[in-house]
């Protein structure tokens, strides 16, 4: 029969091993916020870019610069994107071509060019502690 402390020992151990090593919190400072609204913020990783993000946040709108925080996000390349949701309504909204009518950002400053920038151009390296990343909404 093993020790009752051995066996809490393991039991210990293997619920660890279960728990993420190390989380993160992302900062993420918008500018050119108008102040009407919310700002909608999404932290994604490379296989759901400008789809399903895993983390996001919305705050209201804060003319000048507003910040959102995140927390319990994982250490490594995730890219940033913000938008003012000025109507309240949950999504970006766009125009029957499907360009976005509401102000929009990514962290880096990604560009738009003929299309969404790609997550290579978004991506940032999210650390230990709190990371910041500057969005300014065009």
């Amino acid at each position: 029969m093993r020790h009752p402390i051995t066996a809490l020992l393991a039991c210990a151990l293997l619920f660890s091993a279960a728990l993420p090593a190390s989380a993160a919190t992302v900062e993420v400072r918008v500018s050119n916020v108008a102040a009407r609204g919310k700002v909608s913020v999404a932290v994604c990783d490379r296989e759901r870019f400008l789809k399903e993000c895993t983390y996001s946040a919305s705050v209201p709108a804060q003319a000048g610069e507003t910040v959102v925080t995140l927390k319990d996000i994982p250490p490594g390349n995730w890219a940033v994107l913000a938008f003012q949701d000025a109507n309240e309504n949950g999504k970006l909204d766009r125009n029957f071509i499907g360009i976005p009518s509401e102000n929009y950002g990514f962290s880096r400053d990604a560009k738009n060019r003929f299309g969404p920038p790609g997550f290579d151009d978004a991506v940032i390296e999210v650390r230990e502690g709190t990371t910041v990343a500057a969005i300014r909404l065009h």
